[in-house]
């Protein structure tokens, strides 16, 4: 039963969270500040565990290096998203977390020498058919040139990129999690991401940081709910990820691009919303296939 809660509250908190990141960066907040902020509500938010000695210090050199690694991908990734975020359509963006899917087929086979099931293949298929319904295009644009076209936008390319870093970051927190448990990992998580994207913001965005500030007490509600469906987005994987196998929990987590579309619809006013929730459909059962089915054994 907890288990069922954990993964519906990953579910919807994810596609949440990138309304509020959304809204900041329409805002004009720096999509580093943006994330950086988060962290550092996060991490005195978590600050109390440890005088409560919830956490514990004495951990494995190996979970300190995978979480510093886990924590500076985590930082990238949500940059690269927030990013897209600023130029894209949230009901774009929501269903193309779909070839995350796909792009663990394509490594597994070119690092581990997996070659696709047939359901593989499928999903694939599903996932690219998924994509006709997603992709805009003019009336008398042809297809093939709406999908070209929507390859060469910028918010895509940086969610791809996004996924692909996100993609890396899993493997490095699945590690950190067998040598600890999901609070102490998320704890950890939550807390070194701060310094990592301070840094990056003193050394890319110095002259910025006032102007950032003055954003933050202007809208700072927007960020406290931002870093809570972030914290619970978090979490919530990391529990789900202890009960259950990651493919199955990746599968179930596909669900969160209905309602991405649908909350680009109620909060940005975009378009198509019956063609996207058909096409965000089709390219989840693709990659619920992919990730249940698509890897021989």
């Amino acid at each position: 039963m907890l288990t069922a809660l954990f993964v519906v509250a990953r579910i919807v908190a994810n596609p949440v969270s990138n309304v509020f990141q959304k809204q900041l960066t329409q805002r004009s907040a720096n999509p580093l500040f943006i994330i950086g902020a988060t962290d550092a509500l996060l991490a005195l938010a978590v600050l109390p565990l440890f005088f409560l000695g919830a956490v514990p210090l004495a951990l494995a050199p190996g979970f300190w290096t995978n979480m510093v690694i886990c924590a500076s991908l985590a930082v990238a990734s949500n940059v690269l998203l927030v990013y897209a975020l600023q130029s894209a359509d949230l009901s774009v963006l929501g269903p193309i977390n779909a070839y995350k899917s796909v792009l663990s087929l394509v490594l597994g086979v070119f690092l581990l020498g997996e070659i696709p099931a047939p359901m593989g293949a499928a999903g694939v298929l599903l996932i690219v058919a998924g994509s006709y319904f997603v992709v805009d295009r003019d009336v008398n644009q042809p297809r093939s040139n709406a999908f070209a076209r929507f390859f060469r936008e910028r918010g895509i390319q940086f969610r791809f990129a996004a996924l692909a870093v996100s993609a890396t970051e899993a493997i490095f927190l699945k590690k950190a999690l067998l040598l600890s448990s999901p609070l102490t990992t998320f704890v950890f998580w939550s807390i070194l991401g701060v310094p990592i994207a301070a840094a990056a913001m003193a050394l890319l965005h110095r002259k910025r940081l006032g102007t950032e500030m003055a954003l933050f007490r202007l809208h700072w509600p927007t960020y406290a709910w931002l870093a809570v469906t972030t914290g619970i987005m978090q979490l919530t994987s990391l529990l789900t990820f202890e009960k259950l196998q990651v493919g199955y929990s990746l599968a179930l987590f596909q669900l969160s691009t209905l309602i991405s579309v649908f909350l680009g619809y109620r909060y940005f006013q975009e378009g198509q919303i019956r063609k996207r929730l058909l096409g965000s459909a089709i390219m989840a059962a693709g990659a619920v296939l992919i990730v249940l089915q698509g890897h021989r054994r």
